[in-house]
């Protein structure tokens, strides 16, 4: 039976939904003012948010759900009883420039199964793209997901017509894929993510104007991502956050997505038992804020045991674990130690830094830029404020923990 195009969108839709890896933001700024359609910003963008907090404002598809691979955590494998679609490319294009028309995206994100093979599905992923981009002057965000063990030239090309690019590195080692998805090589992976990275750079700016004005960078301005599947193996917190940071330092990564996985209890599993997988999806998404903005080593972060305390942030988890570094004097500390009080981010710490140039900070000072007073105060010390032996109150913990509560259903 022939399946319409709104049964498609439904199976091929509700499929993406497991790819984790597509949030819209760094890439350049474009529009329409000057011919084509869309745009990478400004008003009548629709930013929609799911519960658990991943981005749903683009158009998030699968090209097709039929895989030959048959990776064990994957519910689209080969051996898995799903219903099948499959959509052509012009229908993938008439979608994006119809839902984009009607506000109800920004932009594509792109990802497929595996058909054939990787160059035949990674060259009608990239035909997507690039009949928007020169067909129908799309300028709104493009996302594809990189097929590993595709040409150089396809990888190349997609570069050229997408916003950003991602390549799933799917699980924490490399012994993990080898058990999970023996037919997916992770030196494939890694090569594909560092020819990307090395396209980028050739394409970078080198200083030299064009027409009077620094020419942009040219391939995927937004960069490339990755997502880790989390739970379908025993890797702990430490152990996920350690491969984050060496993908970071390696491939020049943009992002690294954690998608919780819950593995089907059966008798023949030989997993430990592990944290609730939506939690410790956000206490590793909070570790590795942290990691990227706030100074923070791999190796610090996770508690003893290797996992993230579910119970509090992994910054005031590591801040309770080394009470001796503080109370820090909000008015003398440098902006590496403020980063590190829990309840100061980044803006907090700049307005911090520039205002004390004028004036010695009090307390209510620091009150006015931070989100949450209640968390600073045990750490700091201002012009009128010291936390006194509250620091070393062995209920300090317990205080800072907020009770569980019943969300509001309506």
């Amino acid at each position: 039976m022939q399946l319409t195009l709104q049964r498609k969108l439904a199976i091929l839709a509700d499929a993406a939904k497991y790819d984790a890896s597509c949030a819209s933001s760094g890439t350049e700024k474009r529009d329409s003012l000057k011919g084509g359609i869309g745009s990478t910003e400004g008003s009548g963008i629709c930013h929609s948010y799911a519960p658990d907090g991943r981005c749903i404002s683009l158009l998030k598809l699968l090209l097709t759900n039929f895989c030959v691979y048959d990776c064990a955590y994957c519910v689209n494998r080969s051996s898995s009883n799903v219903e099948r679609a499959r959509f052509g490319v012009e229908e993938v294009v008439a979608l994006t420039l119809d839902f984009y028309r009607r506000n109800y995206i920004e932009g594509l994100f792109l990802s497929s199964g595996i058909i054939r093979s990787p160059d035949y599905t990674m060259e009608e992923m990239v035909r997507v793209a690039r009949t928007l981009r020169l067909e129908h002057g799309f300028r709104g965000y493009i996302h594809l997901k990189i097929i590993p063990n595709a040409s150089p030239e396809l990888l190349a090309e997609a570069a050229l017509h997408a916003d950003r690019l991602s390549t799933n590195i799917e699980l924490p080692t490399d012994a993990s894929l080898a058990t999970l998805a023996p037919e997916k090589a992770p030196s494939a992976i890694r090569t594909a993510m560092a020819h990307i990275e090395g396209k980028r750079e050739e394409s970078r700016p080198d200083g030299k104007l064009e027409n009077g004005k620094q020419k942009p960078t040219v391939l995927a301005p937004a960069g490339q991502s990755t997502q880790m599947i989390v739970g379908a193996d025993a890797t702990d917190d430490s152990g996920i956050l350690k491969r984050s940071a060496s993908l970071y330092a390696g491939y020049g990564l943009k992002r690294v997505y954690y998608s919780a996985f819950s593995p089907i209890p059966d008798a023949s599993s030989k997993l430990p038992p592990q944290p609730p997988p939506l939690m410790r999806e956000h206490r590793l998404y909070q570790a590795d804020w942290l990691m990227r903005f706030y100074g923070f080593d791999a190796e610090e972060i996770a508690v003893e045991g290797g996992f993230l305390d579910l119970r509090i942030d992994p910054k005031l988890a590591w801040a309770v674990a080394h009470r001796e570094l503080f109370p820090l004097d909000v008015n003398r500390a440098d902006r590496e130690m403020l980063l590190r009080v829990p309840g100061l981010g980044v803006s907090s710490v700049n307005g911090i830094l520039a205002a004390r140039r004028h004036h010695r900070l009090r307390l209510e000072d620091v009150a006015r830029l931070c989100a949450s007073a209640k968390k600073v105060r045990p750490f700091i010390v201002a012009d009128d404020w010291t936390p006194g032996a509250s620091l070393d109150d062995s209920k300090l913990k317990a205080r800072l923990t907020a009770e569980p509560a019943q969300l509001s259903l309506f």
